[in-house]
């Protein structure tokens, strides 16, 4: 147990009762007690005056009444008998126990000292309603707690799964469990509709983009031999020369121009016989 006396065992500090506005400063170690002062004032006569520091051990603080009358007056009676009571080797061990540790041992009490532990101290209190304790009380209550129970214990609190019968704890869990198969269902539904959404924008800009290469007559839709579509434009009746056909050049003609009546291959659609 000396293990948990931790130094300082106790400190405390706070600014003293009007008029006064002096701030003080109050440790109590294993061994001895300090006492700080720091003067505040406006007073040009305060102006340079330094903090002030006691120190006393345990007995010498036990019979001097003049600190003791200071101490109670800045941080009241209730804190000089718990510094009294540290100097005499009076130690609360329970209040300086860990959390962990406490809760521990809280689950062995009934729920009646429970509620009545609650009421000593606001650590208790804080402790006995926290959901660390409920939950350890539910699970040694109980056999097994379902990864559902679990999943619903965050929601309404342990406290309530607690004091909830298995009878309404399934209801719960059923009611729990077709609200997320609802969800699930309309996330689905909603992707679902705004596929469709995006096929039929899709198919109405195809059918768009398509009315408008319809009403333009100079663009070339798709070439075929002898006639092009969308246009007045026939190859066949354009191009009189025979593709079979070899025509020699004429003397004295230059071989670079073209023949009279065979058009130059990038204005011309040539059929290939098959």
């Amino acid at each position: 147990m000396a293990s948990l006396l931790t130094d300082p065992l106790f400190e405390i500090s706070g600014r003293a009762p009007p008029p006064s506005k002096n701030f003080h400063h109050l440790v109590v170690t294993k061994s001895q007690v300090i006492w700080r002062c720091w003067k505040i004032s406006l007073r040009t006569v305060d102006k340079n005056s330094k903090p002030a520091q006691l120190k006393e051990s345990h007995q010498d603080f036990l019979v001097d009444t003049g600190l003791q009358c200071e101490v109670s007056v800045v941080f009241g009676h209730q804190i000089l008998e718990y510094t009294k009571a540290l100097c005499q080797g009076h130690y609360d061990y329970l209040e300086r126990l860990s959390d962990s540790i406490l809760l521990r041992i809280i689950n062995y009490l009934e729920l009646e000292d429970v509620g009545q532990l609650g009421r000593t101290s606001r650590r208790f209190r804080q402790l006995c309603g926290s959901e660390e304790f409920w939950e350890q009380a539910v699970r040694q209550r109980c056999n097994t707690v379902s990864a559902e129970v679990a999943s619903l214990a965050f929601e309404v609190g342990w406290r309530s799964i607690f004091f909830t019968s298995k009878l309404q704890l399934q209801k719960l869990i059923s009611r729990r469990r077709l609200r997320t198969e609802e969800q699930e269902e309309g996330q689905v539904s909603d992707l679902e509709a705004k596929a469709e959404e995006y096929l039929d924008e899709s198919s109405v800009s195809d059918q768009t983009f398509g009315s408008e290469l319809e009403s333009q007559p100079g663009i070339i839709h798709v070439l075929s031999p002898g006639r092009v579509t969308g246009t007045d434009f026939d190859a066949n009746s354009y191009c009189d020369v025979n593709p079979g056909s070899n025509p020699e050049p004429e003397a004295g003609s230059d071989s670079s121009m073209p023949v009279s009546g065979q058009p130059l291959e990038d204005n011309c659609v040539v059929e290939t016989p098959m």
